[in-house]
C-alpha cells in the first residue's frame, strides 16, 4: 500500500519534477507533461468529475497499460475517459512502493526532455559526476 506521502516522495525524487501547486489535485509534472496525477470520475453518465481517493493516474506507453490491464486487474484498471489514452489508473491502496516507483521512473522516461534523460543515463552510467538532482 502507498499512501499520498510516499507517492509525493517517489515522484519528488525524480529529476527535475515538479508537484502542482493546486492542494485539492496531485500533479506530477516533467517539462511541463504529466507524469502522475489525481483520478477524477464521473459517478454516474453526465455528471461532473469527482476526485476519487487513492486512485492515481500514471503516464505510460499503451503496451505497458494494456500488460499491466491484464496481468494485474486487482492494481490497474481503466475506464472510458482514458481508455485510448497513454496512462494506467493505480489502486494505491494494493501497489507497493518498488512496483510504483519503477512506473513513474518509466513515466518520467517516456516525457522528460531527451537531453535530460541522456544526461542521467551518462550520469547512472558513471560517464559523469551526479549531479545534486539525481535521485
Amino acid at each position: 500500500m502507498v499512501d499520498l506521502a510516499a507517492l509525493r516522495r517517489l515522484a519528488l525524487a525524480l529529476p527535475e519534477i515538479e508537484a502542482s501547486p493546486d492542494g485539492a489535485r496531485l500533479a506530477f509534472e516533467v517539462g511541463g507533461k504529466g507524469v502522475a496525477w489525481s483520478y477524477f470520475a464521473r459517478p454516474y453518465p453526465k455528471a461532473r468529475r469527482e476526485l476519487v481517493d487513492g486512485v492515481i493516474a500514471v503516464r505510460c506507453s499503451r503496451e505497458t497499460k494494456e500488460m499491466l490491464l491484464e496481468a494485474a486487474p486487482d492494481r490497474f484498471f481503466d475506464d472510458d475517459h482514458y481508455r485510448g489514452f497513454p496512462a494506467v489508473l493505480v489502486r494505491l491502496e494494493a501497489i507497493d512502493e518498488a512496483e510504483l516507483a519503477g512506473l513513474l521512473a518509466q513515466a518520467w522516461r517516456i516525457l522528460a526532455p531527451k537531453a535530460l534523460v541522456k544526461r542521467i543515463d551518462a550520469e547512472r552510467s558513471g560517464t559523469v559526476t551526479l549531479g545534486r538532482d539525481f535521485p
